[in-house]
């Protein structure tokens, strides 16, 4: 098989949903945005769904209505960015729930779908989304007085602990939501992990469900297998790749694999920055990583393999990222299209 192979753990997806779910005493719903962070939102929102989650975030109306598909009616699917221009029947249709994020998307959300389901996202200091204090304060009656079924905010800095930002936001989201009778939620991973002072009424996970820091006792959820084309041997200074980036000290054998940087394997990764693995045993990369190739020293493998693992439990997602110089986040929602996907559990 010439394709680089894909595999979605769904147990371990799950497993992490509810390891996070027992460290809160509130509602813990999952988000499942940017298709399921690259792993597709419908399979993993079906899991969590089946497992008991009953609240799920996304990022724009269109994916909501792709999860909807997936999920049928009766879960509730909030869209982050709210009720933006045009958005009105997919919201109607789709029985999404927009955060509303300012005067202008409350005033457009109860002209036009009177009754319909809100949230209101406020700003609590990252100046990203969300009304700031005096805007809430201008239309907060008129949006109680709608209705609202959550009021939410987001931390920004919330992967260190001990960022003073964490206390600041707690401390002005806990002023502008003290006292109404509307559920509550501040935090998504890195909140939850902070502990029970951020998890008002409902927490809303993404990463951590997908193996990712900081939840450092996530399971890996996704492994990723690439092809060997082709096995070459080198003599002593001989090169390999663009830019004759490595030179055999050696004599070596080389191996080329299918996949690269437009398959969301990063350039920074080639030439020693990261291994690849034959079973337990790492075999660094060779040279640069190009668009489809990856180059491997595998001089000290006793056999020719016919594949070779790039993300799997000795290599997760976060270690991948340290070596690109980039997040976890990153690296999953850039896998690529090209892989064959497959699904266990």
């Amino acid at each position: 098989m010439s394709t680089a192979k894909l595999t979605i753990n769904l147990d371990a997806l799950v497993t992490n949903w509810r390891n996070l779910d027992a460290l809160t005493n509130c509602e813990t719903a999952a988000v499942v945005k940017a298709n399921g962070y690259g792993l597709d939102a419908g399979r993993v929102g079906q899991a969590l769904a089946k497992a008991g989650a009953r609240n799920f975030f996304v990022a724009i109306a269109e994916e909501g209505v792709a999860l909807r598909r997936a999920l049928g009616p009766g879960p509730g699917i909030s869209v982050f960015a709210g009720h933006m221009e045009g958005d009105a029947k997919l919201l109607r249709d789709f029985q999404l729930t927009p955060m509303l994020n300012s005067l202008d998307q409350m005033l457009r959300h109860f002209e036009s779908l009177p009754g319909h389901a809100f949230g209101v996202q406020l700003d609590s200091g990252m100046n990203r989304l969300g009304m700031e204090a005096a805007e809430w304060a201008a239309v907060r009656d008129i949006a109680l007085g709608q209705g609202p079924v959550l009021v939410m905010s987001h931390l920004a800095c919330a992967d260190e602990p001990s960022h003073p930002m964490n206390a600041q936001q707690l401390q002005t989201f806990s002023e502008l939501t003290d006292g109404l009778d509307v559920p509550r939620s501040l935090s998504a991973t890195g909140g939850l992990l902070l502990g029970r002072n951020y998890h008002f009424d409902l927490c809303r996970p993404g990463i951590g469900l997908y193996g990712g820091q900081p939840f450092g006792d996530a399971l890996p959820v996704a492994q990723l297998d690439l092809p060997v084309i082709q096995i070459r041997d080198l003599d002593v200074g001989e090169t390999v790749g663009y830019g004759n980036a490595w030179s055999a000290q050696r004599p070596s054998r080389i191996a080329t694999v299918a996949a690269g940087y437009a398959d969301g394997l990063h350039r920074a990764l080639g030439n020693g920055g990261i291994s690849v693995f034959a079973g337990d045993t790492p075999c660094p990369v060779a040279g640069r990583v190009s668009m489809d190739l990856i180059t491997v020293d595998i001089t000290d493998l006793p056999d020719s393999p016919s594949h070779l693992t790039i993300l799997n439990e000795q290599q997760t997602v976060d270690m991948l990222a340290d070596a690109g110089g980039t997040i976890g986040y990153e690296i999953l929602t850039s896998l690529g299209s090209r892989y064959a996907r497959s699904y266990t559990g």
